[in-house]
């Protein structure tokens, strides 16, 4: 299955209050309405501006899929959506 990298933009007047609940609503929409997507983790930072922003990777079959899902989660823009052609890491290249 294709992995799928989300870079999204959180609205800044839900962030505080909605982060946590936006993580468990997020993984019981993938549970209950999307069975062939899965949330491997998410990266969360704040941009130039201060915003919350998050880098979440997901294995789905295909973009629509990502972005249903995305549309039912809410409070969010998504800002952009890479597929993921690979991995590597520094143990990788043994010095």
């Amino acid at each position: 299955m294709t992995r799928f990298l989300i870079e999204r933009t959180w609205d800044p007047e839900q962030e505080n209050k909605e982060s946590v609940a936006a993580g468990l609503r997020s993984k019981r929409l993938a549970i209950e309405k999307f069975p062939d997507i899965t949330w491997e983790h998410s990266h969360v930072v704040a941009d130039e501006r201060g915003l919350l922003k998050t880098f979440c990777v997901y294995e789905a079959p295909d973009e629509a899929a990502v972005r249903k899902h995305a549309s039912l989660l809410g409070n969010h823009e998504i800002s952009a959506i890479y597929e993921i052609g690979g991995d590597i890491a520094p143990a990788d290249f043994p010095g």
